[in-house]
């Protein structure tokens, strides 16, 4: 079969179509309350994924992905509160809209805009990603444990912060990975004599852990947000006219959400005010944004909708997720049995292409879903914040317990959360610490493979081309991000010499 048959098989045969209008859904629910990003919105279906089918499963979490961006510009928009990071630069004109009494429009222009992200995004998703996994069929033991670290590496040069501490978080991922059997001796390793660690620490339970019961803490400690109205609940979807002026800040947003999706460690956020800046550069009003420009909302919101079709590129083809939302989504195709990478698509095609079926409906449907899930959200951000932190506390606990009905299990989302939220107080990168562990069976296997085969001679990995070519990028990153932090923090230092030398 080809891929259209594969993906219309898994639309009629399976419950793919309505697991991507759920998810859909339920994105937009959560990317509008502030503080839940798509990440932790994807964290917390993550465990209710575990009795399901691969393609609808997969399904359901990337749609909320993609519903998750798009809902978290209701908030922004409203009172000026982003539900997502990425919508952060949608807030600053979009609220300015708002208190003109233009809300509405405000709206309309991020639905549109995002449907139109999305499905371009989608577009290059379909285009880019066989071909790359063609060129990782080229790879060798030695060349997916350099892969392994230049992940690492990546992901930890471009972390916010200190770069010491996206290595440091990156080592501890690593350090949990080891946790359980040898993968080639068997032999078991920091148990503890606990007979529940035997299989390793379970990636899912951390990610919940580090990702939403941390944020829940963070908020309980929160005074409440402000409370949209409903005076502005209704989207008016822009005008002909306004389209065509908006094209030229779509076409921004669309061009650098492809490449910062593409690039590991960029994500939304980046793409978002890359997108922001450069159409005020181009626009023909610049001197409107910032204070209720339409373009500098379309061109954001292009831009972080595209992001969540291009950053499964790199996730798909090499394992390696670019952002958090992507790693959670790497932790649910793991779960069920599914490595991405080349093998994937000559072995399992019907899941690709139905995922692809899938997020082609959960993009078309973004449209009308939008529109009736506005007034939904609002209802739901205006509950009392005790009630809604309580909820989401339950809904954490029930779907861990539901994977293997573990109070174990319960007690290590409670640990991972403590650390998370210590993390969170000292400004430590999460991905980093999920990539270590996600990768670290793939870094450790590989390594000790390539060690195994070659009586333990190490400069396999210099032999073997790939490996070398990746290694030699993997350090590129690092020494290039040490440089680039030395020269910032030179550049403070100096600038505040100049602040306490004035009168």
């Amino acid at each position: 079969m080809n891929g259209f048959e594969y993906a219309w098989q898994a639309l009629t045969t399976t419950p793919a179509a309505f697991a991507a209008i759920g998810g859909v859904v339920w994105g937009i629910l959560g990317g509008a309350l502030p503080g839940i990003s798509p990440s932790i919105t994807m964290a917390l279906l993550l465990p209710f994924t575990y009795g399901m089918d691969p393609i609808p499963a997969i399904v359901l979490l990337a749609s909320t992905y993609v519903g998750a961006e798009y809902g978290g510009s209701i908030p922004a928009i409203l009172i000026r509160t982003p539900g997502t990071n990425a919508a952060a630069a949608t807030a600053i004109d979009g609220y300015e809209m708002q208190k003109q009494g233009r809300g509405g429009e405000a709206l309309g222009i991020s639905l549109v805009s995002g449907v139109i992200g999305g499905l371009i995004g989608l577009f290059f998703l379909v285009v880019l990603t066989e071909p790359l996994a063609r060129v990782a069929l080229l790879f060798t033991p030695p060349a997916y444990f350099a892969l392994g670290v230049l992940g690492l590496s990546v992901i930890a040069s471009l972390s916010s912060g200190s770069l010491i501490k996206g290595l440091m978080a990156g080592v501890v991922g690593l350090m949990i990975a080891m946790v359980g059997t040898d993968p080639v001796s068997g032999v078991s390793r920091f148990v503890f004599d606990q007979s529940e660690l035997l299989g390793g620490i379970k990636f899912i339970l951390v990610m919940v852990g580090v990702f939403a019961v941390s944020e829940l803490l963070i908020q309980a400690g929160k005074p409440e947000w402000e409370k949209p109205t409903h005076r502005d609940s209704r989207i008016k979807l822009p005008s002909f006219k306004l389209l065509k002026r908006l094209r030229k800040s779509q076409f921004i947003g669309s061009a650098i959400g492809l490449f910062e999706g593409c690039m590991p460690g960029a994500g939304g956020s980046i793409a978002a005010f890359m997108s922001y800046n450069e159409a005020r550069r181009w626009s023909k009003h610049p001197d409107e944004f910032g204070k209720g420009s339409p373009e500098a909302i379309a061109a954001p919101e292009t831009a972080n909708n595209t992001v969540a079709g291009t950053a499964l590129v790199p996730m798909l083809s090499f394992g390696i997720p670019g952002s958090n939302s992507t790693a959670i989504l790497l932790g649910g195709l793991l779960l069920h049995g599914l490595d991405p990478g080349p093998l994937l698509f000559t072995k399992h095609p019907d899941f690709i292409y139905g995922l692809f079926g899938g997020l082609l409906v959960a993009n078309v449907s973004l449209f009308f879903i939008g529109m009736l899930v506005l007034s939904p959200a609002i209802w739901l951000v205006n509950r009392p914040k005790p009630y809604l932190l309580a909820g989401i506390y339950g809904l954490i606990f029930s779907g861990i317990f539901s994977i293997n009905h573990s109070l174990f299990d319960l007690g290590i989302v409670l640990l991972a959360g403590a650390v998370g939220y210590v993390m969170r107080l000292l400004k430590f990168p999460f991905l980093p610490l999920v990539l270590g562990l996600v990768l670290g069976y793939m870094i450790e296997a590989n390594y000790r493979r390539s060690l195994l085969l070659t009586n333990g001679d190490h400069s396999v990995f210099i032999d073997d081309p790939v490996s070398l070519g990746l290694l030699v990028t993997a350090v590129i990153f690092v020494v290039g991000s040490f440089i680039r932090e030395a020269r910032d923090g030179r550049r403070r230092r100096k600038d505040g010499t100049k602040e306490e030398g004035l009168p």
